[in-house]
């Protein structure tokens, strides 16, 4: 046997959902804790998950309300009918997974069971988009594209800890079905520097500018944010709307922010360039005429590769250094 000291395993940021920057303000499992808040106040909520409490920090609620929490195992299918089963019964359930699982493994139960009776299940799901370094199995890039096409179900894709603690109690009140993209673990913070809170199917414009527009959901929102402030560094202004929701879209808020003359229109999404809030954009100008040169920041068609998020993030131009560059080359075109 070798008497060399073993050498220390080197570890991957594959596996690491948080987008923390070091030095960043973060909430620890905010849907968690803002869940534990409301279901003090609502005792007909219940929380259930397919064996990934831990991960979609369902963990909180089971240990605040033990007998309110129910552990289905690897069932995603069972997870999605059974919390129908509740909503039939008069309670409000939270069901938890990855989305990979909600979108493509219980698909047809949710339509059948959940969507297609109106109930109001909220379906929450972590790694959502390109959270996750894990490669195809778990990188949801298209659950916007599946949902949306789903009749009665709301889509939320929450910024930062704030829009999620903030998006619990709304879709709670929402009578029918939700589901909410998740970030997890020590989320960020960051809308809390700006005069926002979370409506339902409302967007924000978080800041203004005459040169572009940035139309954002998910932590795209930061990037976009990020992006507009070193944009301002060489005098270009950048506007930012923040769009939450994007099943129903704020109509109203995109056209009148696309329909301001002159400005590039950039639509920034954590999510395939299929499907999603980008097509939907595009979708309503046209719809309106309302043309403005479109752009769109978002993931390939194509099934991504594994690795450390931060190196996936540049080379699918989803980085705040790759949005600022496409955004500089867009307006020289």
């Amino acid at each position: 046997m070798s008497q060399t000291a073993a050498k220390p395993r080197l570890t991957t940021s594959a596996m690491i959902a948080s987008l923390a920057e070091a030095g960043q303000r973060t909430a620890p499992a905010p849907f968690g804790h803002a869940l534990v808040k409301l279901a003090a106040e609502r005792s007909d909520i219940v929380g259930l998950t397919a064996d990934l409490a831990k991960y979609t920090d369902l963990h909180v609620f089971a240990q605040a309300h033990p007998d309110r929490f129910y552990q289905m195992g690897m069932a995603e299918q069972l997870l999605m009918s059974a919390a129908a089963g509740l909503a039939r019964e008069g309670f409000l359930p939270f069901a938890t997974t990855y989305a990979v699982f909600a979108s493509r493994r219980a698909y047809d139960f949710i339509c059948m069971a959940i969507a297609e009776e109106n109930l109001p299940v909220k379906i929450v799901c972590g790694l959502p988009g390109l959270t996750t370094g894990y490669g195809p199995s778990h990188q949801a890039t298209e659950d916007v594209a599946i949902f949306r096409g789903l009749p009665n179900m709301t889509i939320v894709d929450p910024c930062d800890a704030v829009d999620i603690a903030g998006a619990v109690p709304e879709i709670a009140a929402h009578p029918g079905p939700v589901y909410m993209r998740l970030l997890r673990g020590n989320v960020p913070m960051v809308l809390d520097e700006y005069d926002y809170s979370f409506k339902l199917g409302r967007a924000a414009l978080l800041r203004d500018g005459a040169d572009v527009l940035i139309v954002s959901s998910g932590f795209m929102t930061m990037r976009a944010l990020d992006a507009a402030k070193a944009l301002e560094a060489d005098g270009i202004g950048a506007a930012v709307l923040h769009s939450p929701t994007i099943k129903p879209l704020d109509e109203a808020a995109i056209l009148r922010e696309a329909g301001r003359g002159g400005r590039l229109v950039v639509v920034a999404e954590n999510h395939s360039v299929v499907g999603g809030l980008g097509e939907a954009v595009a979708s309503l100008l046209m719809r309106h005429r309302v043309s403005p040169v479109f752009k769109q920041v978002g993931l390939p068609d194509a099934f991504l590769l594994a690795g450390a998020l931060p190196t996936l993030h540049d080379r699918y131009g989803i980085s705040t250094a790759a949005m600022t560059t496409s955004i500089k080359r867009w307006l020289g075109e």
